[in-house]
């Protein structure tokens, strides 16, 4: 459920106090809302231990001198559709890595305590900024 969802639903409530019905809809629609958003919560669970315990397979297999030690990796990855196979595919995902760890390296950066004192002394206070991102999970 998104934020303007919520705040519509407290609104209705505040408006029509009066009217049970109303207010146990809202309340069935909002556990509704919980029990697929738990389900959600689950399979990404789920899936994020499997991708785990392929990658250890894999990085045990590398140790161990295996002949093909990203096939755990692989097979995961191809159960769900993830696994590239065309050349622009993989070039997207290197892409989309080397774009990831750069982004990660900005905002995990330690902040530097005598920049900041020394632009705040020379250029006035100090500007802040966001370095996040939002995005909306499809459902």
């Amino acid at each position: 459920m998104t934020r303007s969802e919520f705040d519509d639903i407290r609104a209705h409530i505040d408006a029509e106090a009066n009217h049970p019905g109303d207010l146990l809809m809202v309340a069935r629609s909002l556990v509704s809302d919980l029990e697929d958003a738990r389900k959600r919560e689950a399979t990404l669970r789920a899936q994020y231990l499997r991708l785990l315990i392929a990658a250890r397979a894999s990085v045990a297999a590398q140790a161990t001198g295996s002949a093909d030690p990203l096939s755990f990796l692989a097979d995961e990855l191809a159960k769900w559709g993830q696994l590239p196979t065309t050349d622009e595919e993989m070039t997207q995902v290197l892409m989309d890595a080397q774009t990831g760890a750069a982004l990660l390296a900005g905002l995990t950066r330690p902040a530097r305590a005598e920049q900041a004192a020394s632009t705040t002394a020379r250029n006035g206070p100090r500007v802040h900024r966001c370095l996040g991102t939002s995005r909306t999970l499809p459902r």
